[in-house]
């Protein structure tokens, strides 16, 4: 019978932090709880796109126009003027509708890579903008629509829904949306690693290393890449669709050439082709922004919103800093934060150097030689 410790001491790491995530919304504030439901819809977005540039090597600009189509797929088909569809219905079939947009758009990308790709992606958030700001019966125009809550047999995600107190601690909107967004990132999480430990992983990774390679291996190429599209437009589908949940109305500046660039921000920075790294990228360039604005009156050269100083708005001025990060990750951590974080757990797993007896300093093996070879001179003095 196998021992069970080494399994558990493997998983321990991941049950304390799914415990720890779990209990948060009790000991938190909405402010606190509203930063961690932003990041956990961008981490969502961010794998998607981690597993379309980072694995699969395709250059992606146009991210943005995905996440809105899962965001206002979700709120149209929720909606009135609408088909009026259950909210669990409509996250799903927003997520397959996101996932049908990068289909259709997946011949380009089985058939362009490198910079043209990037440039035939960026069409099409400039498309998508025009389309959310001019189809005003769908989207709502430049003023956007609001968001119907989500409900799942009976229990509303939203502060309309009845009254619920867990422990003593009321239970509003974003203590309700803490788990849904918990459940959909764990859902994440899960299937993309699972793709990447599997054939489909070390399939995209030959693709990305060498296309000729990969063919010659039995690789379909331009099946794999649209596959690889598909994809991460469903994750950026689901993105959105949390992220439209979490602000409760969505307009169509949100969804622009800038929250494009966030998201490949959000993987250089944590490590390509990494699901942890895409995570943490996230979380860092989602959160600083909003933590300098709650805290910008205590940072210097930073201006509060709305001030009109002259000052470096909270908004720029996280741009500045995680530009900076980028910077100094490809100078001196390629493989971003993921890579960074790897190589110091193997540093702290070295064992340290043995030491001779009485604790006088390393054993070496020129050391170990020298007293081997005086005890033997020694016994040769002593035999007769």
């Amino acid at each position: 019978m196998s021992d069970p410790r080494p399994h558990l001491l493997k998983r321990g790491p991941l049950l304390l932090t799914a415990l720890l995530l779990c209990a948060l919304p009790f000991y938190l504030d909405a402010f606190w709880l509203r930063i961690g439901l932003f990041s956990m819809a961008a981490a969502i977005g961010a794998v998607g796109l981690g597993l379309l540039s980072g694995t699969a090597g395709q250059l992606s600009l146009g991210h943005a126009f995905f996440l809105a189509v899962g965001a206002y797929g979700y709120v149209w088909l929720a909606g009135e003027p609408g088909p009026g569809l259950p909210p669990a219905v409509a996250l799903v079939l927003a997520v397959l509708l996101a996932g049908a947009a990068g289909g259709l758009f997946s011949p380009v990308a089985g058939r362009v890579k490198g910079i043209y790709l990037g440039v035939a992606t960026l069409a099409l958030v400039f498309l998508g903008h025009h389309v959310l700001l001019t189809a005003d019966s769908v989207t709502g125009g430049f003023n956007g629509r609001s968001v119907p809550p989500l409900e799942l047999g009976g229990f509303t995600f939203a502060e309309s829904g009845p009254e619920l107190t867990v422990l003593g601690v009321p239970f509003g909107a974003e203590e309700r949306l803490w788990y849904l967004g918990l459940a959909l990132f764990a859902v994440t999480w899960f299937t993309a690693r699972g793709l990447l430990r599997g054939r489909p992983g070390r399939a995209l990774v030959a693709l990305r290393d060498s296309e000729t390679a990969a063919s010659v291996m039995g690789v379909h190429v331009a099946r794999y890449r649209s596959a690889a599209f598909v994809v991460s437009s469903m994750y950026a589908g689901l993105a959105g669709v949390l992220l439209a949940l979490s602000f409760r109305r969505v307009v169509p500046d949100y969804f622009s050439l800038a929250l494009s660039v966030d998201y490949l921000a959000m993987i250089v920075i944590g490590g390509l082709g990494s699901v942890a790294g895409a995570t943490a990228g996230a979380v860092f360039v989602t959160a600083l922004p909003l933590l300098m604005t709650r805290y910008a009156d205590q940072l210097p050269l930073v201006a509060a919103p709305g001030s009109g100083d002259g000052s470096i708005g909270p908004t720029e001025a996280s741009r500045y800093l995680y530009g900076a990060a980028i910077v100094v990750i490809l100078l001196y951590a390629p493989d971003g934060l993921h890579g960074l974080a790897s190589r110091t757990r193997a540093r702290l797993r070295r064992r340290p150097p043995a030491t001779r007896p009485g604790g006088t300093g390393p054993v070496t093996a020129g050391t170990a030689t020298h007293a081997t070879s005086d005890t033997t001179a020694r016994a040769k003095e002593h035999t007769p």
